[in-house]
């Protein structure tokens, strides 16, 4: 039997595993969610499989994702990953990524965790959605709109409300796998 999943998966493989293995899972673990929030960061502008093509090279790049190391970056840091073709060479999204990972700390501190701060914006429980066609999926919501202002007032850089929306789905605060998706009931 084939499987129905989300049109947006399309036929690639990586894509696919991407969408049966990641998308929607709810993730409260911070390093995974800085993991995320970091490549939502470089996606802004560009379509996600250029990103997901291109993670394995910002695992490299960017020290395993590890938001503490990444905080710490110096300039000459900075200038490398401007050289790195396995990456999006993006001065202002690379910059942008060591002044999240800044913040990403102060928000730990406060908070005991990212994932307390930024589940508590649904209650700890993932939103499910009923969406019938992608059509119906959202760019961004009130909830969305909300968060992003948070996060900007606590200096995150590149957290517009639709990169806070795909962030959402991603890390599983909100199920919009489609109804007759395969992964709509278990995730």
């Amino acid at each position: 039997m084939i499987k129905k999943r989300c049109p947006w998966c399309g036929e690639d493989p990586l894509y696919i595993a991407y969408h049966d293995k990641e998308w929607g899972v709810p993730v409260k673990d911070d390093a995974t969610l800085f993991e995320f929030l970091m490549l939502e960061t470089f996606q802004a502008g560009l379509s996600w499989i250029t990103v997901l093509k291109k993670r394995e090279n910002f695992r490299k790049a960017f020290d395993g994702f590890d938001y503490k190391k990444i905080a710490k970056y110096s300039q000459s840091k900075i200038d490398s990953l401007l050289e790195d073709a396995g990456i999006i060479r993006n001065k202002l999204k690379v910059k942008a990524t060591v002044t999240n990972a800044q913040a990403f700390i102060k928000v730990q501190e406060e908070f005991g965790s990212f994932s307390d701060y930024i589940w508590s914006f649904v209650d700890g429980a993932p939103i499910k959605n009923n969406l019938k066609t992608m059509a119906e999926a959202p760019a961004n919501t009130p909830l969305s709109d909300a968060i992003s202002k948070d996060l900007k007032k606590r200096g995150f850089k590149f957290v517009g409300s639709t990169v806070v929306y795909a962030h959402m789905q991603a890390t599983g605060m909100v199920n919009d796998h489609l109804v007759d998706c395969f992964r709509y009931n278990e995730v």
